[in-house]
């Protein structure tokens, strides 16, 4: 039983310890652009079943409850608050912010598509819009040199006065994807995510369509992590922590004085 009770002990302080390398990726990307926080989710690990409930105790009766014995917990997985983080206003032209669901899409350098909340977008030396890596807003827009008044309306159409002309042109439109289920979204580094078989293929559309958040210029979404639940949250899995510590240190007087005991 005591070395049971270790092996129980020491599952609690694996899981604790994980959850607190979550908690504190959270704190590090607090001021991260478009950064969504994360949750350490546990599950109990198997039971053994001494006595199961109903078994015969004798030749009439059986057993009204059952003794089972849990052998511990583990990070069952990682889930991600995909929660709105609040918008926060630059004053620069090409930062874009969504309200609401949707992702922008990035070509990655292997060629893949990479999805971000982050829209701190720049130009390249060519005009394009891309992010502070060099990667390429999807489908690509470029902002021909010299133009002014650049304009991003909150269905992602995209407008400026080019030189010599009176009058604004469309540029492009921005397109962006959203998936059945986000939460299962591949984080990645960079503020990029990548789609797995458990997020569903992306469906793309324009801002602003059904299903699809709307675009605000001169705005960036800042990072959802709350300093205070974090700390809160921080402190429980420190206390957690100690408490298996204990049960260790506990266990090990137990296992001393069989041993000066017996001998």
């Amino acid at each position: 039983m005591p070395s049971s009770a270790l092996y129980v002990a020491r599952t609690g302080l694996q899981a604790q310890d994980t959850r607190m390398q979550v908690i504190s990726n959270n704190l590090a990307n607090v001021s991260t652009t478009g950064f969504k926080r994360d949750r350490a989710n546990f599950a109990t690990l198997a039971y053994q079943d001494a006595r199961v409930a109903g078994q015969q105790s004798s030749g009439q009766t059986n057993y009204a409850t059952g003794i089972n014995l849990g052998t511990g917990v583990s990070v069952q997985a990682t889930s991600t608050d995909i929660s709105q983080g609040t918008l926060q206003s630059t004053g620069n032209g090409l930062d874009m912010a969504i309200s609401g669901d949707g992702y922008f899409q990035i070509t990655m350098p292997d060629g893949t598509l990479g999805y971000t909340r982050a829209g701190n977008f720049t130009t390249s030396a060519e005009g394009l819009v891309v992010t502070a890596q060099g990667y390429p807003l999807q489908p690509q827009l470029t902002i021909p040199q010299g133009a002014a008044a650049i304009t991003i309306g909150q269905d992602g159409t995209v407008s400026a006065i080019l030189p010599g002309a009176t009058q604004a042109s469309t540029l492009g439109q921005i397109t962006t994807a959203t998936f059945a289920n986000p939460s299962a979204l591949q984080a990645a580094s960079d503020n990029f995510y990548r789609e797995t078989s458990g997020s569903g293929a992306p469906q793309v559309g324009a801002a602003g369509a059904t299903g699809h958040g709307t675009i605000r210029q001169s705005f960036l979404e800042e990072s959802n992590v709350s300093v205070v639940t974090e700390l809160v949250d921080m402190i429980e899995c420190q206390r957690a922590y100690e408490v298996n510590s204990k049960v260790v240190s506990a266990v090990d007087d137990m296992l001393k004085n069989a041993n000066q005991t017996l001998s």
